[in-house]
């Protein structure tokens, strides 16, 4: 059993919390019971007890067959309420208004979680709208120039990264780590990261990390579709961005505040 810190972790709450996760995961995908008790090397039994347990209480759902269960409600009751009391994220949303209203483009703020990003505010462009929403949805941080904006704070020997070999999206995707950290050399030498089509084809992204801690936890960037990207265009991207950037970081000082220091 793992241990965290001398306490022993909680074998009920662990399964729980591994059971919600893997169905945040899977979407609009339902899972079965066969396929999750599968998953988490539980007896059919034991799961089916906690998927009851969980339904009863708004935290998972079933379809009227009883067979397919999702995330339920309370989950995304749980993660509004994670945004609304982050002051990170409250300080941020008026820069992120201004930046969409000056580029037109679509505009993230996200966190690093592990070797995730999360998306935790987004402004979508009026020009070209997303068919769901990003946020709260977590994408590999080797993917995007989010990730890479957040990756290029950190040594290269502590890079939150598994393996030699990185999962791909598109064809664009970095593939093994000594491409990424040739990439992320770059970032630092240029101050922000550039994705081009590495995790959405006909997207580019610009991100900025935000550097109120160290290293950074949370970045902000701009993506527009390949068709409306010229070199002018590019520049000013950079140029608002990173005006932006420095906008938050002001108002954002690292340590300060009246709530509680959270833990990045």
């Amino acid at each position: 059993m793992a241990e965290t810190g001398g306490v022993r972790e909680v074998k009920s709450a662990g399964r729980t919390v591994e059971l919600l996760e893997l169905l945040a995961a899977r979407g609009d995908q339902p899972a079965r019971l066969r396929e999750i008790a599968e998953e988490l090397g539980v007896p059919r039994s034991s799961m089916y007890a906690l998927l009851k347990t969980l339904i009863d209480r708004g935290w998972v759902r079933t379809d009227v067959t009883g067979s397919l269960y999702g995330i339920g409600i309370r989950a995304l009751l749980t993660g509004t309420s994670y945004l609304d009391s982050d002051p990170r994220v409250r300080a941020a949303r008026p820069y992120l208004d201004e930046a969409s209203d000056a580029l037109g483009e679509t505009i993230h703020f996200a966190r690093l979680d592990g070797g995730d990003v999360v998306y935790l505010a987004t402004r979508e462009s009026h020009e070209y709208l997303r068919p769901f929403s990003r946020v709260g949805r977590r994408l590999p941080a080797h993917v995007g120039a989010l990730g890479k904006a957040l990756l290029a704070e950190r040594i290269d020997g502590e890079l939150p990264l598994k393996g030699g070999k990185l999962a791909p999206m598109t064809p664009n995707t970095h593939r093994t780590r000594a491409a990424l950290l040739a990439d992320l050399a770059r970032v630092r030498e240029r101050g922000h990261a550039i994705d081009r089509e590495e995790g959405v084809l006909g997207i580019v992204g610009f991100g900025f990390a935000l550097r109120y801690d160290v290293p950074a936890v949370d970045a902000i960037s701009c993506s527009v579709p390949t068709s409306r990207l010229t070199e002018e265009h590019e520049a000013r991207i950079v140029a608002v961005m990173r005006e932006i950037r420095a906008k938050i970081e002001a108002v954002v000082p690292r340590g300060t505040g009246t709530g509680p220091q959270w833990r990045p």
